[in-house]
């Protein structure tokens, strides 16, 4: 039976900005449980398994993707150093597209049970867990985030579903612990997807760690930058806005806000920027939402849940090909949402009811969804319509 969630805000308004309860950390961790679960894993298998759509055809595309290809060879360096836009780019990309592999080679043993796979995403965790010792430049907190994100999914599929031997799986805990974790924990006053990408692999590492309080840190740090990313009307005149960055006035906020001055519901921070910018930031808040789910504190049913209905709502209405008004980003916009509209579109419009119609159009254009060769993989067959 379809319905409509109820939204309530957990938090009290103080200054503008929304404050929130740190004790998010689950009493006991649920594993698999970065973005997917053992249930929707389960799911995904049996639809497969029948030549069901549109998750065959998923399945299909992911592996004739380089990322499941066994005779891949990994590429570690002990320290990865990316600067602005990934110039220089010396192992950001080898980092970033291993642990895509790592979780496809991940995703492909759980469903076809051949454990050439899972030993292949083993091979490459072992890889980066031996070498890496750092990462360096202007963009060195992004690039942790964005492999940290990917990092977290394979492993805990290998952990707690491949009964052969990991023995080094001590050591890539270490990694995530002591190379990933600081450089994202304590956030970024950069563009806002930055932070929402670094907490989503916070997140996910403090899962694998069963780290409660990095989980209950970042949790804190994804709550307040989701509010003050993603504009709703609730929100009042202006946007709300991170306390570490001061942004104390109206035209600090605009400029911020890449120069937007007109506030409505769904609207993102980045908007006027890109929408390529804007569905990594959108993207991440569907990761971490999910992975909250599994672990049992649904963020759907709060303003998160709302926040990521109307920003997908709003971004896809555009991706889609409409009119750009002229108070919108001075009439024009720059289009590359990406593929990371199937987590939202099943929690909010498929297990909660929510009309969705732009973002599901898009959905259904964009099947099944590949990966954007940076943090977001094969999702129309992870979460691709699956009610689990």
């Amino acid at each position: 039976m379809r319905r409509t969630a109820l939204f309530a805000a957990s938090a009290a308004l103080v200054a503008g900005v929304l404050a929130w309860p740190a004790d998010a950390a689950p009493t006991t961790f649920v594993h698999p449980g970065v973005t997917v679960s053992k249930g929707q894993l389960d799911f995904t298998r049996s639809k497969v398994d029948a030549g069901a759509q549109p998750w065959k055809g998923a399945f299909d595309r992911m592996m004739a993707s380089k990322y499941a290809d066994l005779n891949r060879a990994p590429k570690p360096r002990a320290v990865v150093e990316c600067g602005s836009y990934s110039n220089p780019n010396y192992g950001c990309t080898d980092e970033r597209e291993d642990a895509i592999a790592a979780y496809t080679q991940a995703l492909a043993w759980y469903i076809t049970r051949d454990e050439r796979h899972a030993k292949k995403a083993i091979e490459l965790m072992d890889a980066w867990s031996a070498v890496i010792r750092d990462h360096t430049n202007s963009n060195a907190p992004l690039q942790t985030g964005w492999a940290g994100s990917s990092w977290p999914k394979a492993a805990e599929i290998i952990k707690y579903t491949y009964t052969g031997n990991w023995a080094n799986s001590g050591r890539f805990a270490t990694m995530l612990r002591t190379v990933y974790l600081p450089e994202i924990i304590n956030g970024s006053n950069s563009n806002g997807n930055w932070e929402l990408s670094m907490m989503e692999a916070a997140v996910g590492i403090s899962v694998f760690l069963e780290d409660k309080a990095s989980y209950d840190k970042a949790m804190a740090k994804f709550r307040t930058r989701t509010a003050a990313y993603v504009y709703l009307s609730s929100d009042g005149d202006l946007p709300k806005t991170v306390p570490s960055q001061n942004l104390d006035t109206r035209e600090k906020i605009v400029n911020y806000w890449q120069g937007q001055s007109t506030f409505v519901n769904g609207l993102t921070q980045e908007t006027c920027r890109d929408l390529t910018h804007t569905g990594y930031g959108i993207s991440a808040i569907s990761h971490v939402a999910e992975t909250s789910r599994i672990q049992g504190q649904d963020l759907y049913g709060t303003d998160v849940g709302e926040r990521l209905r109307h920003a997908l709502g709003f971004q896809a209405k555009y991706e889609l090909g409409g009119a750009v008004p002229s108070w919108l980003c001075r009439g024009s916009l720059k289009l590359g949402l990406g593929p990371i509209t199937e987590v939202g579109h099943n929690a909010l419009a498929n297990r909660l009811g929510h009309a969705m119609t732009n973002t599901g159009a898009l959905n259904e254009r964009n099947r099944p969804a590949g990966s954007n060769n940076l943090f977001v993989a094969w999702e129309t067959l992870t979460h691709g319509d699956n009610p689990s």
